[in-house]
This record gives C-alpha cells, sequence and structure tokens, in this order.
C-alpha cells in the first residue's frame, strides 16, 4: 500500500513561488521531485486566493512597501536567472564563443 505525500501550506507556496521564478512547472517539479500536475493545481488554488482577498485598501503602508518590494525581488531573481542560464549558454567550453 502506497502511503499519500502530504504537504504543508509553506511547501505549497514555496513550490508555486519556484514554479513562477523558473518559469516553468516542470522545471519546478523535477528540482522538488513532484509531480508537475500537483504544482498546476496548487497554482490555480493560489491564483484563486489572490482574486478573493481584499485589494491593497485595507492595508498599511509598511505592508504595501512590503509587499512591493517583495514583488520587485522576486522579479529581480528571475533576471538573475536568465542571466545565469545565459552566462553558462556562452561559457560552455564548446569552442564556438572562445574567440570573443
Amino acid at each position: 500500500m502506497v502511503k499519500r505525500r502530504v504537504y504543508d501550506e509553506a511547501f505549497k507556496g514555496m513550490a508555486v513561488e519556484l514554479s513562477y521564478a523558473k518559469g516553468s512547472i516542470q522545471d519546478a517539479a523535477r528540482e522538488l521531485g513532484i509531480d508537475p500536475g500537483r504544482i498546476r493545481k496548487w497554482r490555480q488554488r493560489h491564483q484563486k486566493n489572490d482574486q478573493t482577498q481584499p485589494v491593497n485598501a485595507t492595508l498599511s503602508d509598511e505592508q504595501q512597501q512590503i509587499r512591493r518590494l517583495q514583488r520587485e525581488l522576486r522579479e529581480a531573481q528571475m533576471e538573475r536567472d536568465i542571466l545565469k542560464k545565459a552566462v553558462s549558454i556562452f561559457s560552455r567550453n564548446d569552442g564556438k564563443y572562445s574567440d570573443l
């Protein structure tokens, strides 16, 4: 009998964020060792929760600033990951780019 794995909400949230940062559900699932369908469902649930939560009207100025900074951090991390991938592509030792 196969025991069903149970994931806490923190792990689910982290997996969703990772899938957005990686830009691919498949890559995130492979890295975490779980089925891509699970992350897809968690992303859908996460989007629904974001739509049902009240807008920033009830948040204090500090909370709004924290959210803005978190959003900027996610964007900077995605840009960093893209640049890392580009560097790894161009730094491969295949002889094509060694004459730079």
